[in-house]
């Protein structure tokens, strides 16, 4: 797993360090920086694969921008001249690099200053700017050129390719409806929830039905859930469709008419889907984020969708490790902050307009409170911080 993230002059980030669980929630205000955090880690991925730029940073979820939206531009700062993004996994691996890219002759792809690869006992790779003796283009990652021998399934191996596979998922409804095509798929589903008939289909088939109880008990109008490729019948000739579609069993109608597919069931049924997907299947990410998970959701539903998170990842891979943003106070309500693998981050912007985040821990004046009330009317009435000076 990975423990550490530090970023460095990445947007509104002058410098942070998250510490990782295994379930880590961030919340605060619209604006705060958030997503700028996920973002760090996507620009580190494609950095470990090898190259950066915008083809690399758009697959893993990252928006594509000129490199002056990258770089900090804080009114009282320098503009610092490089990205620095580093992260450290088990036996103390680390993976670091320092990316550039000038304000005033932006290049199509960035260039490593440093990088930086130590498997805990060693340094595979540790480089400066490369001179013309390395033969090297400063636009590639020295681990992408093969240029250095890692063990098969060493410490920093297994760092290196954690962060390679990385991605931010955004779901929107259309495309977890499956009639508008996903820009960027990737198993088990695509970035903006494409191929979530297939997913679904493929966690039926491979865990059974006892293993996704957890996943039916949160969607309780529906008394089967499967994909089809014969949906003629179901839908509109009008509706644009995928190969496969979702098909629900509503328990509440007559046979003859209780057949819904995922363009008429209700959209919080499918975020859940997405989620379980993403959480269940072997083929996802062993980091992965997703922004605005509680989207879509009814504060209650979403309290039980967070409930299980820690629990679908740990079953599936004990590796896998999810980050995510949330709005909706009910979230809270479904952390179990007593287990030091779930993390609540609150997010805020100082008074220089930094992004700072600060972990919430169950200390004892909180956990008397909580016994009054739930951590998410704790959060609305501000004893968390991270909440909108309006």
């Amino acid at each position: 797993m990975i423990r550490n993230i530090r970023v460095e002059g990445f947007k509104s980030i002058a410098e942070l360090t998250l510490e990782l669980g295994r379930v880590n929630c961030l919340i605060g205000a619209n604006g705060v920086g958030k997503s700028n955090l996920l973002e760090a880690i996507g620009i580190l991925g494609a950095a470990a694969s090898g190259r950066v730029d915008d083809e690399a940073i758009v697959r893993r979820g990252v928006r594509a921008g000129l490199p002056r939206l990258y770089k900090t531009a804080f009114q009282d700062d320098r503009i610092p001249p490089h990205i620095t993004l580093e992260a450290t996994g088990e036996a103390g691996a680390s993976f670091c690099v320092s990316l550039l890219n000038p304000l005033d002759e932006p290049e199509p792809a960035w260039s490593y200053k440093t990088e930086a690869l130590f498997d805990g006992a060693s340094w595979l790779v540790s480089r400066g700017v490369r001179g013309d003796k390395e033969n090297l283009a400063a636009t590639a990652g020295l681990a992408a050129l093969k240029l250095v021998e890692m063990p098969a399934d060493g410490a920093a191996t297994r760092l290196v390719r954690t962060l390679q596979a990385y991605a931010i998922y955004c779901p929107n409804t259309p495309s977890l409806r499956g009639t508008v095509q996903d820009a960027q798929m990737r198993l088990p589903v695509g970035l903006s929830g494409g191929g979530l008939a297939e997913a679904f289909q493929y966690l039926r088939t491979t865990l059974g039905e006892e293993r996704l109880d957890g996943v039916f008990d949160l969607i309780d109008w529906a008394s089967d859930i499967s994909a089809t490729e014969a949906a003629s019948s179901l839908l509109s000739p009008s509706v644009p469709r995928s190969k496969y579609v979702l098909k629900f069993t509503d328990r509440f109608m007559v046979a003859s008419r209780n057949t819904l597919t995922a363009y008429d069931a209700s959209e919080g049924a499918l975020y859940v889907l997405f989620s379980a997907a993403l959480c269940l299947a072997p083929t996802s990410p062993k980091l992965l984020a997703v922004d605005n998970l509680d989207q879509a959701l009814n504060p209650r539903l979403i309290a039980r969708l967070t409930e299980r998170l820690a629990g679908w990842l740990k079953a599936t891979d004990p590796e896998r490790q999810l980050l995510f943003t949330a709005h909706n106070p009910a979230v809270l309500d479904g952390l179990d902050l007593a287990d030091d693998e779930v993390r609540l981050f609150a997010v805020e912007r100082n008074s220089d307009g930094h992004t700072c985040l600060r972990r919430v821990t169950l200390s004892d004046d909180l956990l008397k409170l909580n016994k009054e009330y739930p951590l998410s009317r704790l959060w609305m009435m501000g004893h968390l911080g991270a909440v909108p000076n309006v």
